[in-house]
């Protein structure tokens, strides 16, 4: 699948994958004498020679490279920047909370062990949670040689960088950016809208180890975006979206309509997270296991803030109800 270029300005690479994310897409911005690379793939061949590609058929050199803007800290976003440093030395620009994760900082990653260790736990979790917990270790391992070597400069709402404003759309990361450019009205939107298929707003913990309450921020950051005057959204995977406030309203839906779903569950006689995830996702629950509690507890602190349920704690871990107003 292509994505077809719109604009003299903005040169897509998009990159196929047989998953359900469809395309990795990222994009060279040419603006005001600069040259912007906006997110920058996952590290592969097909993605470093797709990349060269574009450049090559366009006229560009790596020289005329100026920087390199990133929506998020996320791998499939961030797989290029090692190879393209090696070959020039570019400033790179991403949100404060990107750079603690990209730097592969050992003290946060350790807390970020410490913090779903626990977090399983309280959720009633059982041997599938110690499995993933095992499986963070390895790739705190396994990721070390992913760490950006180049020095990052941090970005924060209402900056601006080539032409683009910077806003912050925190949920499916703590770190997440999209970049506007108010006179073309573009949204370069990584992974805050996808056409497709809805964003997860993954669980994270913060520097100092306490719970995001990820969803709250996803819906926060979609009614943020659903007022401003856009034409064309480019995304982080799939196509190309010219309908963006018809899609926020239906991801805005969707996720009560999954509240609703959920707090029936509960209505039912299940008040654990761990029993919720499989009476809801069923076997699911095993092999997408951190996806799927990441929805499940991203969905209990949303209804919990709407003040739908209320929990309780008995013998270390945390029980669901819904209160008096939802019955």
């Amino acid at each position: 699948m292509t994505i077809l270029k719109e604009d003299d300005s903005v040169y897509p690479i998009i990159v196929p994958t047989k998953s359900s994310l469809r395309t990795f897409n990222f994009y060279l911005l040419e603006e005001a004498g600069s040259l912007s690379l906006i997110d920058a793939g996952i590290n592969s061949e097909e993605c470093w020679e797709s990349f060269r590609q574009v450049m090559t058929e366009n006229g560009f050199s790596f020289d005329d490279l100026t920087q390199i803007i990133i929506t998020h800290n996320h791998e499939d976003h961030v797989g290029l920047i090692n190879r393209i440093s090696s070959i020039k030395e570019l400033p790179i620009y991403a949100h404060k909370e990107s750079i603690h994760r990209l730097k592969r900082e050992k003290e946060f990653f350790s807390l970020r062990v410490e913090f779903f260790q626990q977090l399983y736990q309280e959720m009633g979790c059982g041997a599938p949670g110690e499995q993933q917990v095992e499986k963070l270790k390895e790739a705190i391992r396994r990721n070390e040689k992913n760490k950006i070597q180049a020095d990052i400069l941090p970005l924060t709402d209402f900056d601006t960088i080539a032409g683009l404003q910077i806003i912050e759309t925190p949920g499916h990361s703590p770190d997440h950016l999209v970049f506007l450019h108010p006179q073309r009205k573009w949204l370069f939107a990584g992974d805050h809208l996808i056409g497709h298929i809805s964003s997860n707003a993954l669980v994270e913990p913060d520097q100092k180890g306490r719970r995001i309450l990820t969803l709250v921020d996803y819906v926060d950051s979609l009614k943020k975006c659903l007022h401003l005057k856009i034409d064309t959204v480019y995304p982080g995977h799939g196509e190309l979206i010219h309908d963006h406030r018809d899609l926020i309203t239906t991801r805005l839906n969707r996720i009560d309509e999954k509240g609703e779903k959920i707090l029936n569950l509960m209505q039912s006689g299940i008040s654990i997270a761990s029993q919720l995830a499989y009476a809801y996702y069923k076997d699911k629950y095993k092999s997408e296991f951190s996806l799927v509690m990441s929805e499940i507890i991203g969905h209990l602190d949303y209804l919990e803030r709407l003040g739908k349920i209320q929990k309780e704690r008995k013998g270390g871990v945390w029980h669901y109800h819904a209160t008096s107003l939802t019955v």
